[in-house]
């Protein structure tokens, strides 16, 4: 049977670009809906087919129902959490490992490991901030880093500074530096005011008031009243002395500031007190048969006499025995004494003089010391030799001198000692 022609199937202009004659899923040769009997069904099937094309195409278009090629297939959720993941640790390594690194330096800024190095000295000036005390801790080598330093003391609160010199030490770190600043500086050393009086044996009370004198602010006549007074007193001296002639002890003292004549003088008879009560000097009755004083007095003759201190003993043995014989003792330095000093070496003419030192002319001893003394005088003083000499003169430049018992002894030593020229 002939009937309408068929609409083109293959390509060209008026065929449907989604037709495929080989497939047809619209098609249902067992099932007719639209059946018409007066409708042809070859007409009916190309109708049928043009409308199942149209519905593919359309289908394939549209986004909604688009499907993916297999190529461009879209990842499952277990891969994008992994992706998701990896970009976050990716994020966190890149910001936390920095800060990491610098929290671990700092650190070691402040509280670095290891024992400090040596010792050094930083010098703050006076309102100095804390960009000028970082630099100083770090050309010191205390620390080193400013910039840490600037942040510890910041945040330790370590201004203000105080001026002065520190001692600390290298790579001591910025915890240990801020903690020695707040601390402050040590005090500075104070200035010894103090000055230094040398007093030799063998002087005079005058002699002795000189060298005060040449202290700051010291007067020789202040201290001569002083002395002379009874102000500084002994407890060897008995009641009716006044004078401190040979009770002021030679040594080497150092004179405070405050120190007045009266408190030097007696800083040098409380010296000699502690001397005179180490050697005994309370018992020479028992030991030479003199009082302290008188042990005192001798002691001076001995050191105005004995150049070498091996001879003091014997020359102290030379004194008892004179005194014991009631001799004059005929001793120069108490002439030296009398007449004011020495040289020039007395003479003859000074033999005459009217005083009560003058030992030429009185017999035993002076009323009173003439000279300070040594431990070893007074020692000397209050145990002479046991030795039967009563002369002696000098007979060597080193100020040795020979012993006689007799006087015609005497005499020929004292012509061997012009011989050498010593007299």
């Amino acid at each position: 049977m002939s009937g309408p022609p068929r609409p083109p199937v293959g390509p060209g202009p008026g065929r449907d670009p989604g037709f495929d004659p080989g497939f047809d899923p619209g098609f249902d040769p067992g099932f007719d809906p639209g059946f018409d009997p007066g409708f042809d069904p070859d007409d009916r099937r190309a109708r049928a087919l043009a409308e199942a094309s149209t519905a593919t195409w359309s289908a394939g278009n549209d986004p909604a129902t688009r499907t993916r090629s297999p190529g461009r297939r879209r990842p499952g959720p277990r891969r994008r959490r992994i992706a998701r993941r990896v970009g976050v640790l990716a994020v966190l390594g890149v910001v936390v490992v920095p800060i990491v690194l610098l929290a671990v330096w700092f650190y070691l800024q402040v509280e670095p490991g290891g024992a400090p190095g040596q010792e050094v000295s930083v010098t703050i000036g006076p309102d100095w901030g804390t960009g000028e005390v970082a630099t100083a801790l770090a050309d010191a080598e205390v620390i080193g880093s400013t910039s840490a330093f600037r942040v510890w003391a910041t945040f330790s609160g370590a201004s203000p500074y105080t001026a002065g010199t520190y001692t600390m030490r290298t790579d001591l770190g910025a915890r240990a530096a801020v903690n020695t600043l707040k601390v402050g500086p040590p005090p500075p050393p104070a200035v010894d005011t103090d000055v230094t009086l040398l007093l030799p044996p063998g002087l005079t009370l005058e002699q002795i008031a000189d060298r005060v004198a040449q202290l700051p602010g010291r007067d020789r006549t202040t201290f001569l009243n002083v002395v002379r007074s009874g102000t500084a007193r002994s407890k060897y001296m008995p009641p009716e002395v006044l004078s401190a002639e040979g009770f002021l002890f030679p040594d080497t003292y150092r004179i405070g500031q405050a120190e007045r004549e009266v408190d030097i003088a007696k800083k040098l008879v409380a010296r000699f007190d502690q001397i005179a009560d180490k050697i005994g000097l309370l018992g020479s009755p028992a030991i030479n048969g003199l009082t302290p004083y008188q042990t005192v007095v001798a002691a001076s003759l001995i050191q105005t006499e004995a150049k070498l201190v091996d001879e003091g003993p014997l020359i102290s043995g030379v004194i008892r025995n004179r005194l014991r014989d009631r001799m004059p003792l005929q001793i120069d330095s108490t002439l030296c004494f009398a007449k004011g000093g020495c040289p020039p070496v007395p003479t003859n003419a000074d033999k005459a003089i009217d005083s009560p030192y003058n030992t030429y002319r009185i017999s035993g001893l002076p009323p009173g010391p003439i000279a300070s003394v040594t431990e070893a005088s007074l020692t000397s003083a209050l145990r002479p030799a046991d030795v039967p000499f009563k002369y002696y003169v000098l007979i060597d430049p080193s100020g040795r001198h020979k012993f006689a018992t007799t006087l015609n002894e005497h005499n020929a030593n004292v012509a061997e000692a012009r011989a050498k020229g010593l007299l």
